[in-house]
């Protein structure tokens, strides 16, 4: 059957336009052909904000675009996270997303405005494993001892955090769970306040970020006791694992990696996750995550999916046991 020619130009013109379309919702030519923005749920100027502008500037050479930083601090990463959630599934707006935010708020918060599960996992960054610390002047020289302490003197120790729902404070409850234990979490506005508090003796034990802890560990200052990482760590080798203690339930990492809203290109979020990971491999990136006691991320978009759903289930059960909430 042959077509009038007008027909036959209209259908033509149809064809351009659906393959066009198709394009455009799976790998569009050239992506990208603009500026890329990474929300960073957290205030300007913290790790998670410092490590994302290193990677930035050279995910920016990768592209051929700009990568524009943006923060958007506030109720511990749930309103930047909102705003990703909710923008154009195109690669052109992603987020760091980290422990909190993906594993935790949605366990802890009444009510969130976005789902977590709703993002598409592009690359691991990092795994910040903690160490248990206690002022140089206290008694305790190890897990057994604080387990000793702890069970002989019920609802007397305190141990300090950066805020509920944080990594500092589940580690804590974590410990307390798996030894059975009854100590006083005394929360604080921060890492720092926090780790201030330790410091000058306020508070008998925390559980602190091995990059933060490490300068005062080295001067004799505080005392670390077990690290939450699977094997020992080579920034503090003498210092034994918690499942080398006795509780191998106590594995935790503070971690953090980057996601797209749902619905974005399969093929887009494989372009990221390969020019996220040379990005990542650049010395003063990788430096920067190692130096710190981090173990390196990486891998596929699957895998980090994999992890995310392994920590929301893992986290989800301790919240519930110990009936942790925030308004």
């Amino acid at each position: 059957m042959q077509l009038h020619p007008a027909l036959a130009a209209t259908a033509a013109a149809i064809l351009v336009l659906a393959s066009a379309t198709a394009r455009s919702q799976t790998a569009p030519d050239g992506y990208p052909v603009r500026a890329v923005t990474i929300v960073v749920p957290f205030a300007a100027g913290g790790n998670t904000d410092v490590k994302t502008r290193l990677v930035a500037r050279q995910l920016a050479q990768i592209l051929g675009q700009p990568v524009i930083v943006d923060n958007k601090p506030g109720a511990s990463g749930n309103i930047g996270m909102e705003f990703v959630g909710r923008a154009a599934a195109d690669g052109y707006t992603i987020a760091m997303g980290s422990f909190g935010p993906l594993a935790v708020n949605p366990w802890i918060y009444p009510r969130l405005n976005f789902d977590p599960k709703t993002f598409v996992p592009i690359i691991l960054l990092e795994k910040s494993p903690l160490v248990l610390v206690t002022p140089a002047d206290k008694p305790y020289r190890s897990v057994a001892d604080v387990v000793t302490a702890a069970k002989d003197r019920p609802g007397q120790l305190n141990i300090a955090n950066a805020g509920p729902g944080g990594a500092h404070h589940l580690s804590a409850e974590l410990f307390e769970a798996a030894a059975g234990l009854d100590m006083v979490g005394v929360p604080f506005k921060g890492g720092g306040p926090a780790a201030t508090a330790l410091l000058s003796g306020q508070v008998d034990l925390m559980f602190e970020q091995t990059g933060a802890a490490a300068p005062s560990i080295q001067a004799r200052k505080i005392r670390a006791l077990g690290v939450t990482s699977a094997q020992r760590l080579a920034m503090l080798p003498d210092v034994p694992t918690f499942a080398e203690s006795g509780f191998p339930q106590v594995t935790v990492s503070n971690w953090m990696g980057y996601v797209a809203p749902k619905g974005t290109p399969p093929e887009i979020v494989a372009r990221l996750n390969k020019a996220f990971a040379k990005a990542m491999e650049h010395p003063e990136v990788r430096e920067r995550i190692v130096s710190q006691g981090n173990e390196f991320g990486g891998g596929s978009s699957q895998e980090f999916a994999a992890f995310i759903d392994s920590e929301a289930a893992k986290w989800g059960r301790l919240v519930k046991e110990r009936g942790i909430r925030r308004d």
